[in-house]
């Protein structure tokens, strides 16, 4: 449908308590990685005089803290923000702010405690919350402070995470973005690996032949540092001006040294963990097939990154492998009816027909995944590929299931009852229109492991990395066993498969905490017999390997331990009978408790004593809600991966007011305008064609149409056409047009508007649509009491979602949503994106509530009626 979308971005005003809502995904990629930027919002008025970044590893568990100070150089109170992001696999641990000398220290807390703190705040006039957004590997952190004139405020963010080893080596990653130069920039890591570091290597993608001398490494046996602090003058993008050079990514790799077949083991005050990945293995030959969707969906430049993954792919395979291709639409293909050995002539000619691969059609993804397995199982029954093998299916799909099968719970128990463990589904989810966490559970049921690949130019390198760390398993059915009468609470011992490239960790608790070694034996299933190693581990003496060096960060073994199972336990209850999952979600909640972990299960609460200038500070991250064509509204929830969504259905003309925030005077109306075309039913289509946006204390007042923009202040005006390309900058408004039909409204002090205007053109019919599209691309004024049909979301919104059920239509899954004490049916449906991509947009997932958003929207949806474009009263 066609259709533009609203994007409001909710950004913190003051406040008093600070609550960390932080939702923790598991991992798909490890490593670490932070970024630093500041908010367009900060101006001159605000020096960030230091960022500074200190990463310290132990063992690969790394304890990152960053910290960031600032300046209010105004005159008056000014607010201050703080962003980062971290990686998807990083618990919180702690955040702070020291604001005139005084420190406020979070606390985690059981999320249903902090919810009810929360609540209070609410109930007596503030509010309080931060999310974390999501992007490929990273989370968003953001929070800001209003800070008195001549104050200063140091922001202190520390989170912990396990490294994890991908194609031979970890990695790090921080991305810096200050925006302007910072008096005290620097970027720190110590690595303290006493098995030995094999290699280190440290580089910027931003790093220009001036900068790189910077960039200082010191590497011993067990030790490595890496320091890099430009002055302000090395910062500079040229001699005397104030644009600086680093923007980007830095980032270190290193690897450890593998001279021990049984692995290394660290055991300090009564905990160890035990990292294995044994040098020198061969590669167990392996059996894939690939499944590929080729439905209507992928058509355009997916199925082209897809063919030519695939090619790559498909040449590096090894001459010992075996291998196959089925394509699916509603229909199954395969390229042969059983797996063929890996030649250089059965790959060329796998290669051609993979050129071939068109893309048409629905999609019955589970007759794809079943034919797999009866080929997979058909050739090992028949003895036609290796007896001492690995069997892999890797699906990649970018669509729900409408062909066949749809029941998506249904899909996941056939998988899993013809599997039966005898062999490994690995699947890639291409682009947002997937149902991930379907194909997650699915892969993790499996002996597998699933990856969200993203629709961008690199999606085929995507596809190409993810293949390349299931390449070359060296190891099958891997057990790591320990003394029963000696070890408990142990992790995980038993994996499917060690890749070349990779590790397995594994922690556990010594029952007697004096215990200074402990017997290990490994086994598992090599390319030609099997693999056994066993013998004794001893404790290491870190005071022996550093002796200049106080104890890391505390006992880093219990925590890296705590740090595992949580990790493990959420996984498991994405599996598991719900009375496994209660168990396993009450015991990850108590391990987070106690080891002030900011997981899932928990929340940080930062409480900020009240004062007679500021009795009440608001803290929200930013968040996206949106409205679309038609008109349709989309709530992003972003640190759940998910959203919300509804219609309002009301006849042209109709004029609602979308944001209303009476503390700062900002209101912004829409009027629906009617399809130009009449369905024969006698339906009209509807869009936003009108907007109004008003500020009442700058006087400013814009009406923006498909056909015109029209500006006025203080009685004066001009009017601007979309053809126009020009700038227009006033001391309380600047304006910018674009080729692109975009306009670019920035106040003074406060928000940026974006509007773009659309056009949608029917050939066949002859005729063509205009429509209008709205973003708040900097709405950190918005004050607690703003509402509105979209304004009311700024806070949040708390909501469960279960009760999954087929819906009438097989691809839209129904389901039953708990929110404001109320039992909602729900739809999944999928919602256009064009924020990004004015042109062709992006589709997104959503529950779609039914009945104008009842239940969901605050009232009904003719309490936002306003009688006109600039009224701010509503229709009685």
């Amino acid at each position: 449908m066609p259709g533009e979308r609203f994007c409001f971005s909710a950004m913190p005003a003051v406040w008093r308590v600070l609550l960390l809502l932080v939702c923790v995904w598991l991992p798909t990629q490890a490593q670490g990685a932070l970024i630093i930027s500041q908010s367009d919002a900060v101006t001159q008025k605000v020096e960030v005089y230091s960022v500074t970044v200190d990463c310290t590893v132990a063992s690969r568990f790394a304890h990152t803290v960053m910290t960031s100070s600032a300046l209010n150089k105004a005159s008056s109170p000014q607010e201050i923000f703080f962003k980062v992001e971290l990686p998807k696999t990083a618990f919180i641990t702690n955040f702070s702010m020291e604001i005139e000398s005084q420190i406020y220290v979070g606390a985690v807390k059981e999320k249903e405690k902090a919810k009810q703190q929360y609540e209070k705040a609410v109930s007596s006039g503030q509010t309080a919350g931060l999310v974390k957004a999501s992007g490929r590997k990273m989370e968003k952190f953001s929070v800001s402070v209003n800070i008195a004139a001549k104050s200063n405020v140091t922001f202190i963010l520390t989170y912990e995470e396990l490294l994890q080893r991908k194609l031979g080596q970890y990695e790090i990653l921080t991305r810096v973005k200050p925006n302007k130069l910072v008096q005290n920039f620097q970027i720190v890591a110590d690595i303290y690996e006493p098995q030995g570091i094999a290699f280190v290597d440290a580089y910027g993608t931003f790093l220009s032949n001036d900068l790189l001398p910077l960039v200082e490494k010191t590497v011993t046996d067990t030790k490595a540092h890496i320091s890099f602090t430009p002055t302000v003058d090395q910062q500079r993008k040229c001699p005397g001006c104030d644009g600086t050079l680093i923007d980007g990514d830095f980032i270190i790799k290193y690897d450890v040294n593998w001279t021990k077949s049984l692995g290394d083991i660290q055991i300090v005050n009564g905990y160890f963990v035990h990292f294995f990945a044994p040098p020198d293995l061969p590669s167990v030959p392996k059996n894939v097939v690939f499944v590929i969707d080729r439905s209507g969906s992928m058509s355009g430049t997916k199925i082209q990154q897809t063919r030519e993954a695939l090619r790559a792919i498909i040449k590096d395979l090894d001459e010992a492998d075996y291998f196959t291709l089925i394509k699916f639409d509603d229909t199954i293909i395969a390229w042969k009816d059983s797996l063929t050995k890996a030649t250089k002539e059965n790959k060329a000619q796998a290669m051609q027909y993979v050129k071939k691969i068109e893309a048409k059609g629905g999609t019955n993804i589970n007759a794809a995944v079943l034919r797999a397995v009866s080929m997979l199982l058909k050739d090992k029954q028949d003895k036609t590929i290796p007896e001492r093998s690995v069997n892999m299916i890797i699906l990649l799909t970018d669509g729900m299931p409408n062909v066949g099968e749809t029941n998506l719970q249904k899909i996941q128990e056939n998988a899993r009852k013809a599997i039966s463990g005898k062999m490994s589904l690995f699947c890639l989810g291409f682009g947002n229109d997937v149902d991930y966490s379907f194909l997650d559970v699915m892969a993790k049921q499996n002996k597998g492991l699933a990856r969200r690949i993203y629709v961008a130019s690199d999606a085929t390198v995507q596809l190409q990395g993810f293949y390349e760390e299931v390449a070359s398993p060296l190891l099958s059915e891997v057990d790591l066993r320990y003394p029963d009468n000696t070890v408990d609470f142990l992790t995980t011992n038993h994996f499917s498969q060690l890749f070349n490239g990779s590790e397995i960790v594994v922690a556990g608790r010594l029952s007697d905490k004096n215990l200074d070694n402990v017997m290990v034996e490994v086994v598992g299933k090599g390319p030609e017999e099997d693999f056994r190693v066993q013998g004794q581990a001893s404790a290491v003496n870190w005071d022996v390997i550093y002796p200049e060096q106080e104890y890391i960060f505390g006992d880093f073994t219990e925590r890296l331990w705590a740090y595992i199972t949580i990790q493990q336990l959420l996984e498991k209850s994405e599996t598991d009978t719900q009375q496994d999952k209660d168990n396993a979600m009450a015991t990850a909640g108590e391990i987070s408790l106690r080891y002030s972990f900011v997981t899932p299960l928990t929340s940080m609460v930062v409480t900020k004593p009240e004062t007679e200038d500021n009795p009440g500070n608001l803290l929200i991250a930013d968040k996206l809600t949106e409205v679309d064509g038609d008109p349709h509204f989309l709530i992003e929830l972003p640190e759940r991966e998910d959203s919300l969504c509804f219609n309002i259905n009301e006849k042209p003309g109709t004029i609602f007011n979308l944001v209303r925030d009476p503390t700062s005077g900002i209101f912004v109306n829409g009027q629906i305008i009617g399809k130009k075309n009449v369905a024969p039913d006698g339906t009209v289509s509807t869009y936003f064609g009108r907007f109004g946006i008003v500020h009442q204390a700058l006087g400013v007042r814009l009406e923006v149409t498909t056909e015109y923009i029209s500006v006025s202040q203080d009685s004066k005006g001009v009017k601007l056409l979309w053809s126009d390309t020009s700038s227009l900058k006033g001391p309380n408004m600047d304006l910018k047009m674009s080729k692109n039909c975009s306009l670019t409204v920035t106040l003074r002090d406060s928000v940026k508007f974006m509007v773009v205007r659309h056009t949608k053109v029917w050939k066949k019919r002859h005729y063509q649509q205009d429509y209008l599209g709205f973003y708040t691309l900097d709405g950190h004024l918005l004050s607690p009491a703003v509402h509105g049909l979209l304004g009311q979301f700024y806070h949040g919104i708390e909501f469960e979602v279960g009760e999954w059920r087929p819906g009438e239509v097989p691809e839209k899954q129904e389901a039953t949503m708990y929110v404001k004490g109320q039992a909602l049916n729900v739809t999944r449906h999928w919602q256009r994106d064009f924020s990004r991509d004015v042109k062709n947009g992006e589709s997104l997932p959503c529950w779609f509530v039914h009945s104008n958003g009842t239940g969901l929207i605050d009232g009904s949806a003719s309490d936002y009626i306003v009688p006109g474009l600039f009224k701010t009263a509503r229709v009685s």
